[in-house]
């Protein structure tokens, strides 16, 4: 993730669809014949970062691919960023339907390190 995408100009439905796929072709070969794409639409992930000693809440933006497999039922995505790469891959995600969000640990997610006693949240 790069703080030069803030704020850039998202690449349509079409183009991160085409990027993903590229990406995992190279990537990921194994999921190309078991993924079925759910949805494409616009992420944001929240950022805390410390410029010139100040603080700054942020938010970097992104275009979702989210697919699950159809093989073993699991979710996996890809966000493309404003420079048209990729920025973000996950697999192998368990998702729990009701209420709604996922199973699989947020291990990258700095949000889920400060919840579980990994990080300590600075004020």
């Amino acid at each position: 993730m790069d703080l030069d995408l803030v704020g850039g100009k998202l690449p349509t439905r079409e183009e991160a669809q085409a990027i993903a796929m590229d990406f995992l072709r190279n990537a990921a070969p194994d999921l190309l014949p078991v993924l079925d794409i759910s949805w494409i639409d616009r992420h944001d992930e929240p950022l805390r970062v410390t410029r010139n000693g100040r603080e700054e809440n942020l938010t970097l933006a992104g275009m979702k691919v989210k697919m699950r497999n159809t093989a073993d039922g699991l979710w996996m995505w890809v966000i493309v960023g404003a420079d048209r790469k990729v920025m973000v891959f996950e697999r192998d995600i368990h998702w729990i339907r009701f209420p709604g969000h996922r199973g699989t640990e947020k291990w990258l997610h700095d949000a889920w390190l400060v919840e579980n006693g990994y990080a300590v949240r600075q004020s």
